[in-house]
């Protein structure tokens, strides 16, 4: 039982109190995660603010549990405005029977609900059959949000540090000078993502940093990348440490489009689904950065002696 639903056919209904934001999994990023419209679902975490890899949910529309009958017509006379002109009035009766019609018994109406930020999302809604349709107790309707869809709202809101990659040399390396590579801000190597529906279920994701790849942006005969000590986040200089986590460049740089080799740097974050509510796992998320690096070589000078 999670709340008041057994989860895997969402039995029973409790209105929600969030006492919080409704229906936004932000990303202000390259690409928004979620955007949930006529929602109830609450999106928290760690994980909202970042970088998204673009995952989207894949199916961006869906029923939400709202409440009984009784709950439902209160609710929507409340929203009414305090005057309206007669043919108008009429139309808002109408709509309001269906809700009439089912005042004791039991059972649950359910809204659609869709992701905004997906541009599928809003004709997905369109093509649901109505706006609100009714459940009897202990069942989900056509259409019914599930937990599997919950995790996907978890994973599509959920983002992870945008790499900032720091070197020394910093400004220009040399050849075979080890240019040593790390993460600059990369802040914690766990992030998650819940999504909640109140009172009925709740999800949640979680991303492990796990790897750093490093690509010197050129071919191995120009190149040798060093990874070993590497960690997750890379190994900032130190005065005499050894040499364990860079690029030594073999040659300089100078015959490169732009006259320089351009580095990226990926951080590798594997995706768990908390509980293992659903029998699925997610291909990790990796996020990249680029750093041009102008390489030169080191100029000797002979001088004539006697």
């Amino acid at each position: 039982m999670i709340g008041n639903v057994i989860v895997a056919g969402l039995l029973m209904f409790a209105p929600p109190d969030t006492g919080g934001p409704i229906g936004e999994g932000h990303q202000r990023g390259r690409e928004a995660g979620v955007t949930l419209k006529d929602s109830q679902i609450v999106v928290t975490g760690t994980g909202l603010s970042g970088k998204s890899d673009g995952y989207r949910i894949k199916r961006p529309c869906w029923y939400e549990p709202r409440g009984n009958a009784a709950d439902m017509l209160d609710s929507q006379i409340e929203a009414l405005p305090d005057a309206l002109p007669g043919q108008e009035w009429e139309r808002r009766k109408e709509a309001l029977e269906p809700f009439e019609a089912r005042i004791g018994q039991e059972g649950t109406w359910w809204q659609r609900a869709y992701n905004s930020a997906d541009p599928a999302g809003m004709a997905c809604a369109a093509g649901l059959a109505e706006p609100y349709v009714f459940a009897p107790p202990n069942t989900t309707p056509p259409n019914g949000i599930t937990i599997a869809e919950l995790v996907e709202i978890a994973r599509a809101a959920l983002t992870v540090p945008e790499p900032k990659i720091e070197l020394n040399p910093d400004a220009k390396s040399y050849v075979n000078l080890p240019t040593w590579v790390w993460l600059d801000g990369a802040g914690e190597t766990t992030r998650s993502v819940t999504a909640t529906l109140p009172g009925v279920m709740s999800a949640t994701v979680t991303a492990n940093l796990t790897n750093l790849e490093i690509d010197s942006g050129t071919t191995d005969d120009r190149a040798t990348v060093e990874t070993k000590g590497c960690g997750l986040k890379g190994t900032p200089y130190r005065k005499g440490a050894d040499f364990t986590c860079g690029v030594s460049y073999k040659r300089a740089s100078i015959d490169q489009p732009r006259g320089v080799y351009v580095l990226e740097v990926t951080s590798v974050w594997e995706i768990d689904i908390e509980d293992d509510v659903v029998p699925f796992a997610y291909d990790p998320v990796e996020v990249g950065a680029t750093r041009d690096v102008p390489v030169g070589e080191v100029q000797s000078t002979v001088r004539k002696t006697g």
